[in-house]
């Protein structure tokens, strides 16, 4: 008998299988789920066999992270970092210690500032000018989809009130028409070229840094959903490949190869490349992101009908016939496509051209998704399963936050406020969910993203749950965080349950969140982090 070398008893076991089930054991052999169930698991014990008192605490697993950018998320911690800054004057505060901590005269990186901390969204140069002295500075905010600039780097880039507003983006101007000091969308990269090269050892020790956190997290596997340079930041693959090939890629690697907006079809050819470059030991890019539209926040995203106040009604970033020709080629030559589309307008176009790629290629197998979801409407809800596209979730947002109470819903009304991230409809409807932070947008911590989920309220949050008849169940939201993600990405035949013979991807949290009371989900940590049957991390050091 080949006995085994880990054994986890003394808990409860969510498998994640189809059926949902529960068992109270596992044993774990050259990286594979050998056994399951109690009297199965200890017959495989023997003197040389680990064995881990589960101790009431719940096995599932491996987390995944079905869409997340963990180099940007790297390169915030080790950088400006003002993450969960809690008002202006803390993000301001950060900045003076951060500049004083690295002197000099090179340019201030980092970010993670939240709009709904600043009047009307948008921080002003003058307020970072009295932190940031002379030296330029360039803070990518939380959602990743604008940055706060000084005077000197608007300076040192040439930007003044006589430049035009880019495709695709918006300069903040003043009564004067001057640039205010926050850049939206396309007109981050007025500045972003501006910025001397960063050295490549950075980027690896960023990588690197965020790979830790997401283990820190109960991540096993994720899906980078761009493979490709975007607003200031380098193409993450080649780093990929760099920890793959030397064998620090610990966890499981899915990909989004970027999709050139200013191009067309003409460039599937280098697509089809760069996805056989990225073929390695644990990465893999099968998808290709296409970026529909913006943010609710500062209007850009697109939307059936306008904003109210007269804010337009958003930036489609293409016109449906050049995307439903970009998707209809990507589906015939194998790849899927991973949307980002946040308003109503956005997502009927993502549903559209898949439906016309159906319509041309038959079913290919690809599975397509829709990230993000803020507001759906009704009629589009029951085509996600009709379709078969994954509808990827980002449920940390769904909650009243200073962003949603002042910067979202006076604009959207009443009615479209009600078509908010319909967890609960799309999971009736037979939708495909797989959950995905976005992380640095929001932190990387599944676990909380459940709890909002559940609760449609953050953890020690007072404020009204936002639309608490579509929050889905705590199965339904662990689903997703595992086999739902793992099955988005066509990793579910190694991965995503607990299995004999699949991968001994597994997490165990520091307590069962079944036993908790709802509204305390989301304090629920991780104590041990294992791919392949390797620990990656435990909370005992």
């Amino acid at each position: 008998m080949h006995h085994a070398e880990t054994v986890f008893l003394g808990g409860p076991v969510a498998t994640m299988d189809p059926v949902g089930s529960f068992t109270d054991a596992v044993a774990v052999r050259e990286g594979r789920i050998v056994a399951t169930g109690r009297a199965e698991v200890t017959e495989l014990v023997s003197g040389g066999t680990e064995v881990v008192d589960l101790r009431g605490r719940l096995l599932l697993p491996g987390l995944q992270d079905a869409h997340v950018h963990p180099l940007y998320g790297g390169l915030q911690r080790i950088r400006c970092d003002l993450t969960d800054s809690e008002s202006e004057a803390e993000c301001l505060r950060r900045v003076a210690d951060y500049v004083a901590a690295n002197p000099g005269s090179g340019w201030i990186l980092g970010g993670g500032w939240e709009m709904g901390l600043f009047s009307g969204g948008c921080p002003s140069r003058s307020l970072l000018d009295e932190v940031t002295g002379d030296r330029p500075a360039l803070l990518i905010n939380e959602d990743q989809h604008g940055a706060w600039v000084n005077s000197t780097a608007l300076r040192l880039s040439g930007v003044d009130r006589d430049t035009p507003e880019p495709p695709g983006g918006r300069i903040e101007r003043d009564e004067r028409g001057r640039p205010a000091g926050t850049l939206h969308e396309n007109a981050v990269d007025l500045v972003g070229r501006h910025v001397p090269p960063i050295p490549a050892a950075e980027y690896v020790q960023a990588l690197l840094e965020g790979q830790r956190h997401l283990h820190e997290q109960g991540v096993t596997a994720w899906h980078d959903a761009i493979l490709g340079a975007y607003l200031g930041y380098p193409d993450p693959l080649g780093y990929y490949r760099e920890l793959d090939d030397a064998e620090l890629l610990t966890g499981r690697v899915t990909g989004s190869l970027w999709w050139d907006r200013t191009r067309g079809t003409e460039q599937i050819p280098e697509l089809i490349d760069r996805r056989a470059l990225a073929a390695g030991r644990r990465l893999g890019a099968h998808s290709v992101k296409i970026m529909l539209d913006g943010v609710c926040e500062n209007f850009t995203a697109a939307m059936l009908r306008p904003y109210l106040h007269g804010h337009g009604s958003g930036i489609s970033y293409m016109a449906p016939d050049e995307l439903a020709e970009a998707v209809r080629a990507l589906d015939a030559v194998g790849f899927s496509v991973h949307f980002h589309a946040v308003g109503d307008l956005a997502v009927r176009q993502a549903l559209d051209a898949v439906q016309a790629a159906r319509r041309a290629n038959g079913t290919t197998g690809n599975r397509h998704q829709i990230a993000h979801l803020q507001v759906v409407h009704p009629a589009d809800v029951t085509r996600f399963a009709e379709l078969g596209i994954v509808a990827n979730l980002q449920a940390e947002w769904a909650h009243n936050d200073t962003a949603m109470t002042e910067l979202t819903a006076p604009y959207l009304g009443e009615q479209r406020y009600r078509r908010q991230y319909p967890f609960r409809s799309l999971r009736d409807s037979g939708a495909l969910l797989a959950a995905g932070s976005d992380w640095p947008v929001s932190e990387a911590a599944p676990m909380r993203a459940v709890h909002v989920a559940v609760n449609r309220s953050e953890p020690g949050d007072e404020a009204p749950p936002l639309l608490p008849e579509q929050a889905v169940d705590l199965s339904d939201a662990l689903a997703a965080t595992t086999i739902g993600s793992a099955r988005a990405h066509l990793l579910d035949g190694h991965t995503g349950s607990i299995t004999p013979g699949k991968c001994a991807d597994l997490t165990v949290l520091d307590t069962n969140p079944f036993e908790l009371p709802r509204s305390e989900i989301g304090y629920t940590g991780v104590e041990l982090t294992m791919i392949g049957g390797r620990v990656v991390h435990s909370a005992d050091g």
